[in-house]
């Protein structure tokens, strides 16, 4: 199918898979439909009126086994290739949602209307996204105004990007190219020129646009500035006299709250303690952090997160 123009060529490692999917059920429900309308016109010219087709009696008891049997078998075959269906989708959605661990992390702003793209390494662009071929890659996604929709269909993925919310979508190309992207979440008047295009280079091409397009700081480094300017440092360093949490190995490990509730210290739960401190207050510390909505907008946000995410543990028990 992927000669139709209006099929998108197949570019990533999940495509095969949704479009088996799509296909498999394309084809059952067009069974399905073609079965009952030859059935509805056999009904209709078999049984029309004045036919001599012969009637069964109500009460004749081989009729009613023979019904018996007819309504288990299209009762229990369409159960199990249904059941057989959802297992399959479900095993299908659950990989799509599921990050590898040796993803790439690359950040993604939503605002109306452009895509804000940065890299780790510093590099910025804008409606534009160079990957390296065969490398999987992790957007970690926000949305600076309203509702957006991040949709790439030559991958066969697809994410909403929400105010206030941390969204993910991973995939690995198989293809070097160019390839669309759209936003399918209506969200204002330019709505339609909310689009953008993937770069998927080989190995050595990206190594060189990385050189290329290098910036004075890497984003850990624009965000430890950060951190610095807004007073973080004062409070969360190791020299800190304030007694607040240690963030030297923070990222991913379980946090203990005071409410009794564990949590992931992942992008939205550093988010919510810089923007919402009262949200997950960890046990033993006191709730006197000072909330920076407002102050700190959602790319420094997300340059303060990657430079977390770089401190080293220097202890243990370091959320403790």
């Amino acid at each position: 199918m992927e000669h139709l123009e209006f099929f998108p060529q197949r570019a990533s490692s999940i495509a095969s898979t949704i479009d088996d999917i799509y296909f498999v059920w394309l084809g059952l429900s067009a069974i399905v439909a073609l079965a009952i309308g030859a059935l509805i016109v056999f009904f209709i010219i078999k049984y029309r009126k004045g036919s001599s087709s012969p009637q069964p009696a109500p009460d004749d008891p081989a009729h009613e086994r023979a019904m018996h049997r007819i309504e288990i078998t299209w009762t229990l075959i369409p159960l199990a290739i249904f059941l057989a269906m959802f297992a399959w989708s479900t095993r299908a959605y659950y990989e799509s949602v599921t990050v590898p661990p040796d993803a790439m992390p690359i950040y993604v702003v939503g605002k109306q209307w452009m895509w804000h793209i940065e890299h780790p390494g510093g590099q910025r662009e804008i409606n534009e996204l160079h990957v390296p071929l065969g490398r999987t890659i992790e957007l970690v996604m926000t949305s600076q105004d309203v509702i957006h929709s991040f949709s790439i269909p030559g991958f066969r993925v697809k994410q909403d990007v929400l105010p206030g919310r941390y969204t993910t979508l991973w995939f690995k190309t198989t293809r070097a190219g160019d390839f669309r992207w759209f936003c399918t979440q209506y969200c204002g008047t330019a709505h339609s020129q909310m689009i953008g295009r993937v770069v998927v280079m080989d190995a050595n091409d990206y190594s060189s646009w990385l050189v290329a397009t290098q910036t004075p700081g890497s984003m850990a480094e624009l965000g430890a500035a950060s951190f610095r300017q807004f007073g973080c440092s004062g409070c969360h360093s190791p020299n800190a006299t304030v007694h607040a949490p240690r963030l030297e190995g923070l990222f991913g490990t379980t946090v203990q709250l005071q409410d009794g509730r564990t949590v992931v210290a992942d992008e939205r739960f550093i988010r919510d303690s810089v923007f919402l401190p009262n949200k997950n207050v960890p046990q033993s510390y006191q709730p006197i952090m000072p909330s920076f909505r407002g102050q700190i907008d959602e790319q420094q946000m997300l340059e303060i997160i990657e430079y977390i995410k770089s401190l080293q543990s220097v202890s243990q028990g370091v959320t403790q």
